[in-house]
């Protein structure tokens, strides 16, 4: 159980840049990818906001053949793959026969598609709906769809736990990795910018009806009134220290601790469970708080939530104990693309020595006793980072990741 998890390779599709360093030059500088639905018209919902991926063209990344085989979000994961395996320097197809497994993150599935093809079910009889329909939608369909194209014949899974999908994505790599060795593509994009998804996403009550991107996600503020969804994502490269070694591969950091745990029932008057994931993933990691240089908060704009996850941070790391921060806010929660995309971050600050700022954030709640890092990146040294994430209906996740 001793065997190191490094990441190797990043491959980022975000609201505000495509490509690991679009990416994080945009996040450093500020610059937000959210704005007005432009994929249909939004005007008649209550959110017509979101962080959409305006540059990105499937056919640079995806054979055309698969275009009309995938939806959108498992287009993402193919683009993210490509570029995390040239990042990390792996050709799959040259691995060893199994030496190459894929564990992704799902969220609502392949849902533009599967809206598509039900409109024409409704509008033109069975007859109309296209074949890839039985595919396409599926939960698994990006990780399957990334092992054919790759030739990684390895162990594959899908995880669904919504915006903690991607760590827990990046958890079981690392178990893979325990027990098969080897490489793993690992993480989670997303696509819920259809009108059915949109609608699904608003029952919830969790989004936010602001009509100024400004103002429209602003997690631990006094102004909070929900969040705003997105769509993309990353994928990881994830292999043993020995695997990295003997392509003289240049880690970005260690997946050196993760943790998961569920919150109780409502009305139970059990608290809940994101502190003792934080706990659980700092003894896995063998790292006392102290040695935290950076929390990547979940961040969920929902004042009840937002406090719930200060407190959780407070009581670990005591009041303003650590530096906290929401780079998600220049994206939106892009759910099972969310924890990864911050992982993908986390590694980049420990790169660079700098924690990237929250954007909109300014008049902090006085009961999210935080440092929360706001109006600008701040530079600092980085060699642990704890990245957090909680999805609906209880999940929480927290993963520690360190400099190699």
């Amino acid at each position: 159980m001793s065997t190191r998890a490094l990441v190797t390779g990043l491959g980022i599709i975000a609201p505000n840049g495509v490509g690991a360093e679009a990416y994080w030059s945009a996040t450093l500088a500020g610059k937000s990818g959210i704005d007005q639905i432009s994929a249909f018209d939004p005007s008649g919902y209550s959110t017509t906001l979101a962080g959409s991926v305006e540059e990105f063209a499937a056919a640079e990344f995806v054979p055309g053949r698969l275009i009309v085989q995938t939806d959108r979000w498992t287009q993402f994961g193919l683009a993210a793959t490509t570029m995390a395996l040239r990042d990390a320097g792996v050709e799959a197809a040259g691995m060893p026969e199994y030496g190459v497994g894929v564990v992704t993150a799902s969220s609502s599935g392949g849902n533009e598609f599967g809206q598509r093809e039900i409109g024409r079910l409704w509008s033109q009889g069975p007859g109309a709906v296209g074949v890839y329909q039985s595919i396409a939608w599926f939960y698994a369909a990006t990780t399957g769809q990334i092992s054919i194209r790759e030739k990684a014949r390895g162990r594959c899974g899908v995880v669904v736990s919504e915006q903690a999908g991607g760590l827990d994505a990046l958890g079981q790599a690392r178990r893979v990795l325990r027990e098969d060795g080897g490489v793993v593509v690992s993480g989670g994009t997303e696509a819920p910018l259809s009108p059915y998804a949109l609608v699904c996403q608003i029952k919830s009550g969790r989004l936010s009806d602001a009509r100024n991107p400004d103002e429209c996600y602003l997690p631990f503020d006094r102004r909070a009134r929900g969040h705003v969804p997105g769509e993309g994502g990353a994928i990881l490269v994830v292999e043993t220290a020995e695997s990295a070694r003997s392509r003289a591969a240049n880690p970005y950091g260690e997946i050196a601790g993760y943790a998961a745990t569920f919150d109780p029932r409502p009305g139970s008057g059990r608290p809940p469970a994101l502190r003792r994931a934080i706990v659980q993933a700092l003894a896995d990691a063998g790292r006392a708080p102290e040695e935290v240089d950076v929390v990547f908060a979940d961040a969920a704009g929902v004042p009840e939530q937002d406090r719930a996850e200060a407190e959780a941070i407070t009581a670990v790391f005591g009041p303003r104990g650590v530096p906290v921060t929401a780079p998600k806010t220049m994206t939106g929660r892009l759910y099972a693309g969310g924890s990864a995309l911050d992982a993908a971050a986390a590694l980049l600050s420990i790169r660079d020595a700098v924690i990237p700022p929250t954007v909109g954030t300014a008049h902090l709640d006085p009961a999210c006793d935080i440092d929360l890092v706001y109006g600008g990146p701040r530079d600092a040294r980085v060699r642990t980072a704890l990245v957090l994430a909680r999805g609906a209906g209880g999940f929480n996740s927290a993963m520690v990741l360190t400099a190699p």
